[in-house]
């Protein structure tokens, strides 16, 4: 059970997952591993990337019941009896565009299950647009001209940690800084100090290697023959363990496969770390750079050393904007002479959409298994590294086209998928497998709004 005083008793903290799209069994070992171990424990899912919101937002416009993780029963379905049997709270920012949507799923898969009404926590304030003035508003926003749709900042751990120690079984958060959604259990079950930076630049270190869930277990460190990690099919997800004085050991869910050693560790630590001297986060701002990683045993290993300085006097912001519509078309054309057939259905599509929709411009063309991760909107980079593929008909006896642009107006968007579509008969020879799809865009663009104005506040319900 979380202790809802102070305590120095270690703390267990499981990850169950590290984003919207990841497996919905994955929390069912790291329950399992926090009951087995025994002691205060917290199980946190991690599922609201950027690109996430986006698309809650737009959901939520199409739906003012939806903009909650769409897949959130499924995740929490698993485990949700043993947790509450065990005293386990979860904490999760699957709240998205609406929290209090989530919390109404989570109660409806309560009593599906057969348990009690839930103690859920919900904790807001991230919205910003209905906080801002319109004075304000022009302080803070970017260059994009339109009306924004979102805006949503970055919250911290303080209205986690209120929601556990008022006895949440279950907090459901929208946009918060990823790492808070450990912080905040450790703020709850410790009673650091607000302004504790050393613990709290700890803590939001711990929560940085736990929150992109398996990634820290060996699973986006596997590369074949160059750093082996075993079985990675059942690659299991990370459990912390958490001292009241800010040193903490990284392991993963008992029985699972995967591995956690110094190698896994360093490389999560320096994931999308823009300054390790200077981690910018709204709850203090973390120093990694004199950092200590020792194994201290199998799949064990200690986290020490970590600095901390006062927190930013600004909370980062993402605005989304409406962004018009992307257009993709798939086709793959395969043996003798592939390459030179895609090459030509792509020029025949460019040429007719040229004469018949200019403003889908530019044509991204990309030839997958010759040129497109490193190809840029423009396509000049596909044809510079195409010109030797070209040349010989065998170099290439499999490729898949993809045609996409941008647009402000659905119809051209539709002339682009059409167009795909209609290289099935109109050539060049052997195309097959064709794939179109229309999607709503939204734009976005970062802006760093004064801490004061933004009013976080938690409920129980």
């Amino acid at each position: 059970m979380l202790s809802t005083s102070p305590s120095q008793v270690p703390l267990l903290i499981g990850c169950g997952a590290g984003f919207s799209g990841d497996r919905w069994d994955a929390a069912v070992p790291v329950v399992r591993t926090l009951i087995a171990r025994g002691g205060p424990a917290v199980l946190m899912f991690e599922t609201l990337a950027e690109r996430t919101l986006a698309l809650a937002q737009l959901q939520r416009r199409q739906n003012p019941q939806a903009g909650y993780e769409p897949t959130l029963a499924r995740f929490i379905r698993p485990v949700l009896a043993d947790c509450i049997a065990h005293g386990i709270p979860i904490v999760g920012n699957f709240g998205a565009a609406h929290p209090h949507g989530a919390a109404a799923c989570l109660q409806a898969l309560a009593q599906t299950l057969g348990l009690p009404p839930l103690r859920i926590g919900v904790v807001e304030g991230d919205d910003v647009l209905a906080q801002l003035t319109p004075e304000q508003l022009a302080q803070v926003r970017g260059p994009h001209p339109g009306a924004p749709v979102s805006a949503n900042a970055y919250l911290g751990a303080q209205g986690i940690a209120a929601c556990l120690r008022a006895g949440a079984q279950i907090v459901v958060t929208g946009r918060v800084a990823d790492p808070a959604l450990a912080l905040g259990p450790m703020l709850a079950h410790f009673g650091w100090a607000e302004d504790d930076w050393d613990r709290l630049a700890a803590g939001t270190i711990a929560g940085h290697l736990l929150e992109c869930g398996a990634q820290v277990c060996g699973g986006y460190f596997a590369d074949p023959g160059l750093k082996d990690v075993p079985d990675l099919a059942h690659v299991g997800f990370p459990v912390l363990s958490m001292a009241a004085d800010g040193r903490f050991t990284v392991g993963k869910a008992d029985h699972t496969g995967g591995c956690v050693d110094e190698r896994t560790v360093k490389e999560q630590l320096l994931y999308e770390i823009h300054d390790p001297a200077a981690y910018l986060t709204p709850d203090v701002v973390a120093d990694i750079s004199a950092v200590q990683v020792q194994a201290i045993g199998p799949n064990q290993v200690q986290v020490s050393g970590v600095r901390g300085h006062p927190r930013p006097a600004t909370l980062k912001t993402t605005a989304c904007f409406e962004g018009g519509w992307l257009a993709e078309g798939e086709i793959s054309y395969a043996g003798p002479n592939a390459v030179a057939r895609a090459r030509l259905a792509a020029e025949v599509v460019r040429t007719r959409l040229a004469e018949q929709a200019p403003a889908l411009a530019p044509l991204r063309c990309d030839l997958i298994g010759v040129a497109s991760l490193f190809n840029d909107d423009a396509s000049d980079w596909a044809r510079a590294q195409g010109a030797e593929a070209a040349t010989d008909p065998l170099a290439l006896t499999d490729v898949r086209l993809r045609v996409a642009a941008r647009s402000p107006q659905r119809e051209d968007a539709e002339q682009l998928t059409r167009e795909v579509l209609a290289l099935y008969t109109c050539g060049p020879a052997g195309g097959a497998g064709v794939r179109t799809a229309i999607t709503p865009r939204l734009a976005s663009e970062s802006w760093y709004v004064p801490r004061a104005w933004i009013q976080e506040r938690w409920s129980l319900l």
